[in-house]
């Protein structure tokens, strides 16, 4: 089992560093064509509680085993995470920025929820500590990122209000 929690783990990780990375080169590419960053205050305290999820999980989950009902479920959130960066495609990005004039995207699963990231990354902070059994542990960060995402998503709609205005 230790194998599978590493693979899993080490799943995440690279997948969340490549995402950072992607969202450095399109928010460069983004502000470049004269976009604008809303709410920065926020981010770095949402960087560090996905980085506390994250390095804690490689603490308490190393060998432990992997329920496979919580994996699938994980799994399918990545489905619908990558739905949501295909839609998005050079607009997605781990800041909030919006293109003065441009309509938000309503399209993909954006036709069905108005965040439909944030619904996954909800998904994704509570089911992978329960993939692992750890139930307290995805209670307790399941709440910060409620916390976070209250303000994120007040934060994201005034920004996209504004940038239509």
């Amino acid at each position: 089992m230790l194998w599978l929690s590493i693979a899993l783990l080490t799943f995440v990780t690279l997948q969340r560093l490549a995402e950072l990375v992607y969202s450095r080169r399109n928010t460069a590419a983004l502000l470049a064509r004269g976009a604008r960053e809303y709410a920065r205050e926020h981010y770095p305290f949402m960087v560090a509680m996905h980085a506390a999820w994250l390095l804690g999980l490689w603490f308490l989950a190393i060998g432990r085993p992997v329920d496979p009902a919580w994996f699938v479920l994980f799994m399918m959130l990545q489905g619908l995470r990558l739905w949501v960066l295909a839609t998005l495609r050079e607009r997605w990005t781990t800041r909030i920025i919006t293109l003065p004039g441009v309509a938000p995207v309503t399209k993909g699963p954006y036709r069905f929820l108005s965040h439909p990231n944030y619904a996954v990354v909800v998904g994704e902070i509570a089911v992978l500590p329960l993939a692992f059994g750890l139930p307290l542990y995805a209670a307790i960060f399941s709440l910060l990122n409620g916390i976070i995402l209250a303000i994120r998503i007040r934060a994201e709609n005034a920004g996209l209000k504004q940038s239509r205005a």
